[in-house]
């Protein structure tokens, strides 16, 4: 089996494309050398540069650690609770079957009734319309 048909010598050419190397401008050594030959230098101080931002305390710090721990989130009242409850038994269903007919799951029923639920108004006028049809 023949690896050069024709016998063709190869035509190609070996190119290598180099990127120049960039000038260090940052270095002490590059600015000092720029300094000798009277070339202008412009330096700038960043803004918290050089800072540690992970482990810097703000001052607004302890304001939102008060705010945060003050911060509470209303739940089901106890009477409601036990009315959803009370008013569940009455019809005989049971929690999951409850939760099919107002299109919820069962664990929003089961939080509604342990009060651990947030209040949402259109839950409950599910469960009223559910007691109402029915």
């Amino acid at each position: 089996m023949a690896l050069n048909p024709g016998n063709m010598e190869s035509q190609w050419e070996e190119v290598v494309i180099s990127k120049r190397k960039p000038t260090d401008t940052k270095s002490t050594k590059a600015i000092n050398q720029a300094i000798r030959s009277g070339a202008e230098v412009d330096t700038q101080k960043k803004f918290g540069g050089g800072g540690n931002q992970q482990h810097m305390v703000s001052k607004n710090t302890a304001k939102l650690d008060r705010e945060t721990e003050e911060l509470k989130v209303d739940k089901v009242p106890l009477t409601v609770a036990k009315a959803i409850q009370q008013a569940r038994q009455a019809k005989e269903w049971s929690q999951k079957d409850l939760a099919t007919k107002v299109n919820e799951k069962q664990t929003v029923i089961n939080e509604y009734e342990s009060c651990k639920a947030v209040p949402n108004q259109q839950v409950l006028n599910k469960l009223e319309r559910a007691w109402e049809l029915n």
